[in-house]
């Protein structure tokens, strides 16, 4: 009975699909997909397209305004079931804008910012007033920007602007407290020597950039962490904490006139300076520099490689393809197991060929230069083919891209960056940053637009200014005797060979 009643409901489905065939013209009976197919194309589509984001882009607009300082604030206010909010200040102000001899001092202001001020005498009064709101409070510091931040309900936005303007106009640096925090950045330091990508990364920005503050670390040497002194905080903290290079940003349950209203109150006592940022990057521009950093180590199992290229300041009109290049590039890892279907032409061709057990395209911008390129770990045997094959695609890139996968890098792009604005502290820092990098607030609507406008031949240019014949530096950690010399990458930017069409075209000359 069960065999009857499928076959039942199989006729009904197809009667209706055979009537429409049999009395429509020949072009359109050739032209009706099947049942399968329409079902399928209602949804999905084997082709990538390029979609109306319009609808689904429609933020609350972000308001800003310029105190009389040069201080600005920024609000999105949008509706939150959660009456939930995030406020910060964003200072143009990280570890490159740091004095010689100096490097360290902005991470180790980050710490002592929390240890108490005039009306919080100590970490622990500021902790208790900060938990017993239910709220979180935070920092972060970055090669050019300084962060820090509250996640608290909307009605006591106010207090966490008091909170924010008095730990930054009023700290108190005991001597004390500096002297216990320098062994609490130390043990960060050592567990940062334990985060492989961390290391291989701070290493890259000392070859991409040597010899500028750029290329120095954040947290600083241990020398200078034991060394930085009260008068360091306060002399940079007066040097680049002035109004003009800070910002104020909110997000969610929150009213623009009253966050403007709290901080035209509080935030009276910041230098207004009005030297910039750009003024200073202008006077000590970022060089980059081809160079390289190995450090053989035969006891750790794996290789740890990243390759890069000059990239593009915020504001470079290559930035955004940039972006869509570093989509193509891609990512994976051997212990997800999709390499050899995925969108990522190298990825296939690493997974094809047992050479990497990761990667990872990268792509950072800086206020007036950029770095991109790959990131891998790879077992030691591998490393001379798994070179000539990245140096090959990176090659290929500027000549040879389909529509195709540069409508897909767009689609994971946009995809990508929606995933990083989920919530109000997302928001707020997206506010803050764009603010700091491109003086306003670029909605997803025009941002989006400006991705869709990359083609392949956006690429291609690109990828031929940015990657053919061009300096590479190179970091290298782990057992790396295998890897080929900085001199090979960089011959391997003009040249090309067999290996390409071998590697990537396998397949299609088998069958």
């Amino acid at each position: 009975m069960a065999a009857l009643a499928s076959a039942a409901r199989s006729r009904r489905r197809l009667i209706p699909y055979l009537h429409r065939l049999l009395h429509s013209g020949p072009a359109a009976a050739a032209a009706a997909p099947s049942p399968s197919t329409s079902r399928f194309l209602r949804h999905a589509s084997p082709v990538p397209r390029t979609p109306d984001h319009s609808p689904y882009l429609r933020f609350p607009d972000a308001r800003v305004s310029t105190l009389p300082s040069g201080l600005r604030v920024v609000t999105q206010a949008y509706p939150a079931a959660t009456r939930m909010a995030s406020v910060g200040v964003w200072v143009d102000a990280g570890s490159r804008f740091e004095l010689p001899g100096t490097n360290g001092t902005a991470h180790f202001l980050e710490h002592m910012a929390f240890k108490g001020t005039g009306r919080r005498p100590n970490a622990q009064a500021l902790e208790v007033e900060i938990e017993d709101m239910g709220a979180r409070l935070n920092a972060y510091t970055s090669r050019e920007q300084t962060t820090f931040f509250a996640d608290v309900q909307a009605r006591h936005v106010p207090v966490a602007l008091d909170v924010l303007t008095d730990i930054l106009q009023h700290p108190r640096f005991p001597e004390r407290a500096i002297q216990r925090e320098r062994g609490v950045i130390l043990r960060e330091m050592e567990e940062v020597q334990g985060m492989m990508e961390e290391v291989i990364f701070d290493h890259l920005h000392a070859a991409a950039f040597r010899g500028h503050p750029l290329g120095d670390t954040i947290l600083g040497p241990e020398e200078n962490i034991n060394s930085i002194k009260k008068k360091d905080l306060e002399q940079y903290i007066s040097t680049h904490y002035t109004c003009p290079r800070m910002v104020v940003s909110a997000a969610g349950s929150v009213s623009h006139d009253e966050v403007v209203d709290r901080v035209k109150e509080l935030f009276t006592e910041f230098s207004t300076d009005p030297t910039t940022a750009d003024q200073l990057v202008e006077a000590n521009p970022a060089i980059f520099t081809g160079s390289e950093v190995r450090v053989e180590n035969v006891e750790l199992p794996l290789a740890h490689i990243a390759i890069a290229f000059k990239g593009a300041s915020w504001t470079d009109p290559k930035s955004i393809p940039l972006m869509v290049i570093q989509s193509i590039l891609g990512s994976w890892n051997r212990s997800v197991g999709v390499g050899n279907c995925s969108g990522s032409s190298l990825a296939r061709g690493i997974s094809d060929g047992n050479l990497a057990e990761g990667l990872m395209a990268f792509n950072t911008n800086y206020r007036d230069t950029g770095i991109f390129g790959i990131y891998t770990v790879a077992l030691p045997d591998t490393l001379h083919d798994l070179s000539r094959l990245i140096m090959a695609e990176c090659r290929r890139l500027a000549s040879q891209v389909s529509e195709e996968e540069v409508a897909r890098a767009r689609n994971q792009l946009k995809s990508s960056l929606l995933l990083h604005i989920d919530g109000s502290t997302a928001v707020a820092e997206n506010n803050g940053r764009q603010m700091l990098t491109y003086g306003r607030v670029m909605s997803f609507l025009e941002l989006f637009a400006r991705i869709d406008a990359v083609d392949c031949a956006t690429i291609m240019e690109t990828a031929k200014e940015c990657i053919i014949d061009k300096d590479v530096a190179l970091a290298a950690v782990g057992p790396i005797s295998n890897l080929p010399e900085l001199s090979w990458f960089r011959s391997e930017t003009c040249s090309d060979d067999e290996f390409t069409r071998r590697m990537f075209f396998a397949k299609a000359q088998n069958n």
